[in-house]
């Protein structure tokens, strides 16, 4: 068995073990967590339901762990990119905080490239995928449009040279 040693640089970026060793070091990180904690490569979210105190002082509390756990396990937190998204139309839109600083407020966030706000109303995240489709489908019809005047016969777009993009999901789960 090897010796334990100091390590003087992290694991770089885009490597097969970047994330594997990630994950392991971020294992425990949901230990005596409450509430809904998700965890996808370097981004976690704490979810939990505020609807009485309770839940409130819940997230609070898991909070409070993760600023105890995060400097223990020499996790630095990106304060800037700690934000509260307060759900639903009487949402009480009570504070939080990380350690000692207020967290921020904000009233939409992307995630997996959707954008959700805090009345759920994707009507945003459908125009801009409509704005996207839209712009492609304009560059297949000029690319076609120049192919029929050029008389070229090969295939404009086969099926494995979809624009990056156009596919992806613009669903949000229900709760």
């Amino acid at each position: 068995m090897s010796k334990w040693r100091t390590v003087m640089s992290g694991v770089p970026q885009g490597s097969v073990l970047e994330l594997a060793l990630f994950n392991i070091f971020v294992g425990n990180m949901d230990s005596g967590i409450e509430c809904t904690l998700s965890k996808f490569a370097n981004d976690t979210k704490l979810c939990g339901v505020v609807d009485m105190l309770e839940g409130r002082d819940a997230i609070q509390r898991d909070l409070d762990r993760f600023a105890r756990w995060s400097p223990v396990n020499r996790m630095k937190v990106n304060k800037v990119k700690c934000k509260v998204l307060h759900v639903g139309q009487d949402n009480p839109k009570h504070n939080s905080r990380l350690g000692e600083e207020w967290i921020e407020s904000s009233p939409e966030e992307k995630d997996l490239r959707v954008l959700i706000d805090e009345k759920l109303n994707m009507t945003w995240q459908c125009e801009l995928a409509a704005q996207k489709a839209n712009h492609v489908l304009g560059c297949i019809k000029r690319g076609v449009n120049q192919q029929v005047e050029g008389g070229d016969s090969t295939p404009l777009l086969r099926s494995h040279e979809t624009p990056p993009g156009v596919l992806y999901s613009s669903l949000v789960p229900t709760t």
